[in-house]
């Protein structure tokens, strides 16, 4: 079977990252994985995978990424399969996973090896975790690529929406009113404000009209203030208190609380939550949520169709 590409190229010449054909080749890795792993050791494991991280949402018209983008993750959603539970097949997979990403990125002039796998994500499923592989890459063109196993075969898209209910909590952790803002390092601070926007775009069309009146302001600011250069550690800290006064990550909880709710789910429990309900999306915030982020694939696809070929 050929090794996986995307139909176009993955960065331009000032090494930014056109993100519409990065999410194709993280899909089509996945499909070459699946088959790859029914043909070599007759295991039948259907596979999605597409970004993880919300850079799409503010990225040209294009899909190509308005900053250079250093560190590659993506979500890979695997169907549990009995086999897996050996260690020594579960290995199999990873290798022949990460061979695969190997192979499909050197063309774009990556050198990618294998560092480590198996680390689990805090408050994701208890008995099921995710799990991580970190490959880095010597060429320096990227520092890593981080694939993030989901169990639970679901479309790019659910997963995605399902994977705020992590994050949602893992960032609470750093915004808990009651204890206020914990983190000090403004590197930290940026990869959680980055966060922030990132789950308000991506939840925006699910948020109550008052909680959009509250934040909508914050965000676009902050949003601006990143595409501006935002590198100031007194400007970091300043909106990361920002961001802890607004609550903003508890309208982000409520967002998601009412319809998960309606099918006996807390929001604020995911790791306790039964397997059969890891990259579960309720059929309510489905209609809000995907489409907008189909559509914005879909423009990329389109400007990139009517672009001047070079």
């Amino acid at each position: 079977m050929e090794t996986p590409k995307a139909s176009g190229p993955i960065f331009t010449e000032d090494r930014r990252t056109n993100l519409y054909y990065l999410n194709e080749l993280y899909a089509n890795i996945a499909r070459y994985v699946s088959s790859m792993m029914r043909d070599q050791y007759r295991i039948d494991l259907p596979i999605t995978s597409g970004i993880w991280g919300g850079t799409y949402l503010i990225a040209h018209p294009d899909g190509t990424s308005k900053r250079r983008i250093w560190r590659y993750y993506c979500i890979v959603n695997l169907a549990p399969h009995k086999s897996l539970d050996d260690k020594a097949n579960l290995e199999r997979l990873i290798g022949v996973y990460s061979h695969a990403i190997k192979e499909a990125f050197q063309p774009e002039g990556l050198d990618l090896d294998i560092k480590m796998w198996g680390g689990r994500l805090p408050y994701t499923n208890k008995v099921r975790p995710n799990i991580t592989m970190h490959m880095e890459d010597a060429s320096d063109t990227v520092r890593w690529i981080r694939p993030i196993i989901v169990w639970n075969t679901a479309t790019w898209e659910q997963s995605i929406i399902y994977d705020t209910l992590r994050l949602i909590k893992e960032l609470k952790q750093s915004l808990d009113y009651n204890t206020g803002p914990t983190l000090t390092d403004p590197q930290q601070i940026k990869y959680l404000l980055q966060d922030i926007i990132i789950l308000y775009k991506t939840l925006e069309q699910a948020h109550a009209e008052d909680f959009v009146e509250h934040a909508h302001a914050l965000i676009a600011d902050m949003t601006q203030a990143f595409l501006q250069g935002l590198s100031e550690p007194d400007a970091i800290r300043d909106w990361y208190q920002k961001v802890y006064d607004h609550m903003v990550i508890y309208g982000y909880e409520q967002t998601m609380q009412g319809p998960y709710q309606q099918h006996g789910l807390d929001v604020t429990k995911p790791e306790q939550w039964p397997t059969e309900k890891i990259n579960f999306v309720p059929d309510s915030l489905q209609e809000k949520l995907i489409p907008p982020i189909q559509n914005i694939f879909a423009t990329f696809r389109e400007n990139l169709n009517h672009a001047p070929k070079r």
